[in-house]
């Protein structure tokens, strides 16, 4: 039996994957802070509850896009590997966050889901323009 989408599949599921472990750096950041609603005025609890949203506000764009591209049997070779870039950029914003020796993941991040995000709704306008 073949797998319809496998790239969506695997993004969907690294995706999936990668909210538990933001969800999880934030609950234990608010354990041991003792900061149960909100972010009690912490830096530290503010900097990881950032890390989740911007992880979600970004990741449904994301596996849509690898969808629809795909379904359309435009991603060949390369989508795997873009949708792994930004599964990697958004691991080093997470921690990039922390600010300190890491703090530069948090830039590399940002600049990867960005450049990610952007050549990916290219790609899509391109094919529904019938250029692709």
């Amino acid at each position: 039996m073949e797998i319809l989408l496998p790239v969506t599949l695997s993004s969907a599921a690294a995706a999936g994957i990668l909210a538990i472990w933001l969800m999880l750096r934030v609950g234990q950041v608010r354990m041991s802070q003792k900061v149960s609603i909100g972010d009690g005025g912490n830096e530290l609890v503010t900097r990881r509850m950032r890390a989740h949203a911007n992880f979600v506000e970004s990741a449904p764009f994301v596996v849509l896009l690898v969808g629809v591209i795909e379904i359309a049997g435009k991603g060949g070779s390369w989508l795997p590997y873009v949708a792994g870039a930004y599964f990697i950029g958004r691991i080093l914003h997470g921690f990039g966050m922390e600010g300190g020796s890491l703090g530069w993941g948090r830039s590399l991040g940002i600049l990867v889901t960005m450049l990610v995000l952007l050549g990916l709704s290219i790609v899509a306008v391109l094919i529904g323009m019938r250029v692709l």
